[in-house]
């Protein structure tokens, strides 16, 4: 698994990443996915932005052939954000926004969610820049679904 996440990161660190994006379709879904998550608390804003749009584009193809699987991935970008997971989840938000962004099943799903995690939402999340991830997601989402975020669109200006 070390070899591969190597691999996984050296394609997230390509100087042409943009160009080559679709490539990432070369890796085996369920397992890119599984190395994907470490790379959302990268620091280096780079690839961690580089992961949650690969974390959208793969996890919205599983959702087209699993979603049960592409469901468990959703549940835990969600239990990474709560206290009882021992971490701070670092770009679930956004990962989820994204995600959501190219599923449409998958935003209707559990957008509500997301939204909940804003100030006022009902299941805030403590920590400020964990709100700016879930405004960054939230944003991304209404670039596609605006419909869906319409309750908190006072937010996302």
């Amino acid at each position: 698994m070390r070899s591969f996440k190597k691999e996984v990161l050296d394609f997230l660190e390509q100087n042409d990443f943009e160009n080559n994006f679709k490539k990432i379709h070369k890796f085996e879904a369920k397992k890119l996915v599984n190395a994907l998550f470490p790379f959302l608390y990268n620091t280096d804003k780079r690839i961690k932005d580089r992961t949650i749009m690969a974390m959208g584009e793969v996890v919205s193809k599983i959702a087209k052939d699993d979603l049960d699987f592409a469901r468990t991935i959703m549940r835990r970008l969600m239990l990474s954000l709560t206290e009882e997971s021992g971490g701070i989840g670092w770009g679930a938000p956004e990962a989820m926004g994204e995600i959501m962004a190219r599923s449409e099943k998958l935003a209707e799903e559990y957008h509500k969610i997301l939204i909940s995690y804003t100030l006022g939402g009902g299941n805030e999340l403590d920590f400020e820049d964990l709100q700016k991830d879930v405004i960054a997601g939230l944003k991304r989402l209404s670039q596609v679904h605006p419909e869906l975020v319409k309750e908190v669109e006072h937010l996302l200006r």
